[in-house]
């Protein structure tokens, strides 16, 4: 449990930007917030209900960080978060939330802009050039990604901007410039070009080494994080023997945490770049029982159903819609033991337990851990037992051994 928790925290744009909608309450009532909403959802669905993980330091934790550009009304170039429901800009220098270093990155990038004459992007003229910055940063390695994502193809004096960049920012290892001249709410377009480093940066998670490129998902809270994989290898209870299955895979982190105490790691994600990410990082980590294949997971899911495949342990983290009927259909089709779900919306692992539970499984415990601090947000890892295999569940878990 976070020892900081009587703390409160204060930002001057708390209440505009809508990105912290806590910020200014005890970090103790945040976590007593959530752990009431998680009990209250999951009430006569699960047993045992955990205390929550919370962080020791809850600030600073985001290892992505997204700024928005614009001009204000007296031609100034202003970066920050845009208002809730619009494309307003709400100028942000420094953030609570965000990685300190990449706050320093887009406060030089303003000046540089003005060094070398470089407008904002307005999306319904069409004119100037710097539309959003994105920033990754590797909390373990140090690393350091740059996204400049343009609103049109013309970048005058690039490499001379990136140069002085560089030059003023040295821990950055990477920078990519990605053209999005769409009238769109997504932050990337389709093109993207490799003006210095590799164009993807490496972190370390749980003892894997993972590679992150610009569109790549990885979670945006490196220690809790590192918990709550951990917690969720933990539920699944593998001997070394298990066939697992890893549904919503991403880059591979939590099947590529798990695999080397599983028999097998099969992993499947509809995001291709992600899906090629997560075979790289399989290599990377020399992981000979791991395989990844990009596709959606309940075509595939109900494939395996279809062909009788043998499944031991089904780990899934699906969006926050969760996951769909025929998805939850076909894993009680192939009866794993064991299903750890890690959800990051309760309401809908609510609905999708209580599926499961009318299908064959009983729920044994659940922990919600804080990825979240400041924000309404709540992570939950539960795991489930088949009905016929329950009473051989012998768990006792201490969080803070993990």
């Amino acid at each position: 449990m976070a020892q900081n928790v009587q703390k409160s925290y204060t930002c001057p744009v708390s209440k505009v930007c809508g990105g912290c909608q806590w910020m200014g309450e005890s970090y103790a009532l945040q976590l007593e917030k959530k752990q009431r909403r998680v009990e209250e959802l999951l009430k006569g669905v699960c047993p045992v209900i955990r205390p929550i993980v919370g962080m020791e330091n809850p600030c600073h934790y985001r290892n992505k960080v997204h700024a928005a550009f614009a001009e204000d009304e007296r031609g100034r170039i202003i970066s920050g978060v845009y208002a809730p429901g619009t494309h307003r800009v709400i100028p942000v220098e420094k953030c609570l939330l965000e990685d300190e270093r990449a706050d320093e990155v887009i406060g030089v990038i303003r000046k540089l802009m003005d060094k070398f004459r470089i407008r904002p992007y307005d999306e319904d003229s069409g004119r100037g050039l710097l539309r959003h910055v994105l920033i990754r940063v590797g909390k373990r390695t140090g690393q350091m990604l740059v996204v400049l994502v343009i609103g049109n193809s013309h970048f005058p004096a690039r490499s001379a901007f990136v140069q002085q960049l560089v030059k003023e920012c040295p821990f950055i290892t990477s920078v990519v410039v990605n053209l999005n001249g769409f009238k769109t709410s997504m932050v990337l377009g389709p093109s993207s070009r490799t003006v210095y480093g590799k164009g993807f940066i490496e972190d370390e998670l749980c003892g894997k080494r993972f590679a992150i490129s610009p569109q790549s998902f990885y979670q945006i809270n490196h220690s809790q994080t590192e918990k709550l994989y951990s917690l969720a290898v933990h539920y699944a209870q593998l001997t070394g023997r298990e066939r697992l299955l890893d549904a919503y895979c991403g880059i591979g982190t939590i099947g590529l945490v798990a695999a080397d105490r599983a028999g097998e790691v099969i992993g499947v994600e509809l995001n291709k770049d992600a899906a090629e990410d997560a075979v790289r990082n399989a290599r990377r980590n020399h992981a000979d029982n791991a395989r990844f294949y990009q596709g959606d997971a309940g075509h595939f899911i109900r494939g395996m159903a279809a062909r009788k495949e043998h499944l031991d342990v089904v780990m899934m983290d699906p969006p926050r819609a969760g996951s769909d009927e025929k998805f939850l259909k076909s894993v009680c089709m192939l009866k794993p033991e064991r299903v750890v779900y890690v959800s990051c919306m309760p309401e809908t692992l609510a609905r999708d337990l209580r599926y499961l539970t009318k299908n064959g499984y009983r729920a044994v415990e659940a922990t919600p851990v804080d990825m979240f601090p400041h924000t309404h947000h709540v992570e939950t890892v539960i795991l489930l037992s088949r009905k016929d295999v329950y009473e051989r569940i012998k768990f006792d878990v201490n969080v803070e051994d993990l």
